[in-house]
């Protein structure tokens, strides 16, 4: 039977609970070959629980998964074969040089010698290593290490690799650098890339796609565009006469959430992507507001995410 077409990771009602507490509940998504794919969702969301599964470290309660093909509650380690991992420890041996590192993980895969220094090189110059490839790893900056703990996780040429905060703890150009090769793995080697991160701004730079969980829910599935697309966009109007009293009373029309003065402009937020912005018009100048332009706005994806959260019952 072909795989071409298969999904590189698939979940079909995926459940964990824990005595009286359901940390997954449901779950059902895919992830195609070759994507980069966000788990994203609030500390206790569930996140972790739905990687061990996948990892094939803790069996579901009920439901399926399958990673390249194979039942994680069955086949946990044929799947780990296939993938690299990296979570919230790099595994990045700091009294080693770089190079060392990676040939010693080669050693672990079972890697024949010349193969793996060969393998072992050109990680390292992928991820732009190779002038310090001599150096130990002590040595080197938090972005750094990251990128050989992603060069370590790619010895054994993974189909599937799984990272766990990649970013976290990193200054703003060394989070840039990692973002750079995880783009680059996903592109030149095809594989596919499954993490989570808080940080909504990397998901919606990074990730084709993106699953938000709250409580073990599934709350949506989409590419991050169709995300900031059907929630809430701002309309930003300059002008004059943004009385207090004008910005009461825009906010008792059913298609205004909020309302904030900020730099002498008007920011309107909507509660839902609409360009029929009619009655908001209108409720300015019947209360004598000057208006020079109107803008809109759509929503980021860390609004569209706050919404989402806000959305569900408590």
């Amino acid at each position: 039977m072909s795989t071409t077409h298969q999904p590189a990771i698939e979940l079909n009602g995926l459940t964990r609970s824990f005595g009286s507490l359901t940390a997954v509940d449901h779950l059902s998504f895919s992830v195609a070959r070759g994507e980069i794919f966000g788990l994203l969702g609030p500390n206790g969301a569930g996140k972790t629980t739905t990687i061990r599964m996948l990892l094939g470290l803790l069996k579901p309660t009920s439901g399926l998964a399958r990673v390249l093909g194979n039942d994680v509650a069955t086949e946990g380690q044929l799947i780990r074969e296939r993938i690299g991992v990296l979570l919230e420890d790099d595994g990045i041996y700091e009294q080693l040089t770089a190079f060392d590192n990676l040939e010693f993980f080669g050693r672990v895969w079972g890697i024949p010698p010349g193969e793996r220094c060969a393998r072992a090189r050109a990680l390292l110059t992928e991820m732009g290593l190779s002038g310090r490839a001599n150096d130990r790893a002590a040595t080197w900056s938090n972005g750094m290490k990251r990128r050989l703990a992603l060069a370590r996780s790619l010895m054994h040429e993974p189909e599937v690799v799984f990272l766990d905060e990649p970013t976290a703890g990193l200054d703003v150009l060394a989070a840039n650098e990692v973002r750079a090769s995880l783009a680059q793995m996903a592109e030149e080697r095809g594989v596919t890339i499954f993490l989570t991160t808080h940080n909504m701004r990397e998901a919606e730079v990074l990730c084709d796609d993106v699953a938000v969980i709250r409580e073990g829910d599934l709350l949506a599935w989409a590419p991050p565009d169709h995300l900031r697309d059907t929630h809430s966009a701002a309309l930003i109007v300059t002008g004059k006469g943004f009385t207090p009293s004008l910005q009461t009373a825009l906010t008792q029309l059913p298609l205004v959430r909020a309302v904030r003065l900020t730099a002498g402009d008007l920011h309107i937020d909507l509660t839902s992507p609409t360009d029929d912005v009619n009655a908001i018009v209108g409720e300015l100048l019947s209360r004598g507001a000057t208006v020079a332009e109107i803008s809109k706005r759509s929503a980021s994806l860390e609004e569209s995410f706050v919404e989402l959260m806000e959305d569900v019952p408590v």
